[in-house]
């Protein structure tokens, strides 16, 4: 019986090797010539795309553009840049109220001759919104009428017989990241500010802060200096952190740390005449409740403990996180 899903023969299998990287080496050849052909232009197009007053980008596009489109109008929102995509054949039968004066509209059209975006382009100039236009025809209308015009460099479709969007639809996105990403740098867009749009992703398990974690107030395992070893294990016992941590004579300092290894260490007949300062490890391994959590987890594999104590910048015991709460927290 013969399978449907026959392997390719060794010829088959090097024709669509040399397939493959003819379109991706013809789309990073064109990747490198938008590169090079930028200019001040950019600047002005950043310049309009600079939205306030709770403007926001509007991405419109038709077919491939359009896919393009809702792809750039995501990568903008999630990096600090309020966006939309809206359809232009939808914008015509009432979507158009989704644009106000405060926003800027981002057109793409390959041709620029998109017929759909002329109720688009036709009302962000009869309210003065300002247009900026992706397209590969500087002749186009589209051009003419937008603010500012990007012009994609003509370098044909990687497609054989040069139909299908293929380098310029990779071109268009690209440049769409790349003003995503400028618009980020102007901002000053910080990973904390990332991680507001992306609480339930990786990124924002990575960036979680120590103070989303750690335990506080009565959780924590303190006790002061001179309190009996008797006691002190009781309080360790009782916290279940596997170790405690040590008050300055003035009780508002992180003087130390007795964990199980200095019990371990202090293993004695004599251990409950002592005090808690006589047995503990003097300034141990801190982390701030700022820090990521992410960085105390490192701090504790490195040093082989499971705890650390989150301390102010008076050494003053805030909180303790304890490695559990970063494995749980999906934090490796």
């Amino acid at each position: 019986m013969t399978s449907s899903h026959a392997l390719a023969t060794p010829d088959h299998a090097a024709d669509d090797v040399a397939s493959v990287r003819r379109v991706l080496l013809a789309e990073s050849d064109a990747l490198r010539t938008l590169a090079d052909q930028q200019t001040g232009l950019i600047s002005r197009a950043l310049d309009l795309l600079t939205v306030k007053g709770g403007g926001r980008v509007i991405v419109s596009g038709m077919g491939k553009s359009g896919h393009v489109g809702r792809k750039i109008a995501a990568t903008l929102a999630s990096t600090g840049t309020p966006s939309l995509f809206v359809h232009p054949g939808e914008a015509s039968h009432g979507d158009l109220g989704m644009i106000t004066r405060h926003d800027a509209v981002l057109a793409l059209s390959n041709s620029g001759e998109t017929p759909e975006l002329t109720d688009v382009v036709h009302y962000s100039r009869r309210f003065g919104i300002p247009l900026v236009a992706v397209t590969s025809h500087a002749d186009s209308a589209l051009a003419h009428t937008a603010d500012v015009a990007l012009i994609l460099p003509d370098v044909g479709e990687a497609c054989p017989m040069g139909l299908a969007p293929t380098t310029s639809t990779t071109l268009m996105l690209a440049l769409g990241d790349a003003l995503a990403v400028a618009l980020l740098e102007r901002k000053g867009f910080s990973p904390a500010d990332f991680k507001v749009f992306h609480p339930g992703g990786q990124l924002g398990r990575r960036l979680l802060k120590v103070s989303e974690l750690m335990h506080s107030g009565d959780e924590l395992p303190l006790v002061a200096g001179d309190l009996g070893m008797g006691q002190v294990l009781l309080v360790m016992t009782n916290k279940s952190f596997g170790c405690v941590g040590v008050l300055t004579p003035e009780g508002d300092a992180l003087a130390g740390i007795i964990t199980d290894g200095d019990l371990r260490r202090h293993l004695e007949p004599g251990l409950f005449a002592r005090t808690a300062a006589e047995v503990m490890t003097a300034a141990p391994k801190t982390t701030r409740p700022n820090a990521l959590a992410a960085e105390a987890l490192h701090v504790m594999n490195a040093r082989s403990i499971t705890s650390l104590f989150v301390v102010d910048e008076t050494m003053r015991p805030v909180g303790i996180v304890h490695m559990h709460d970063c494995l749980r927290a999906g934090i490796a």
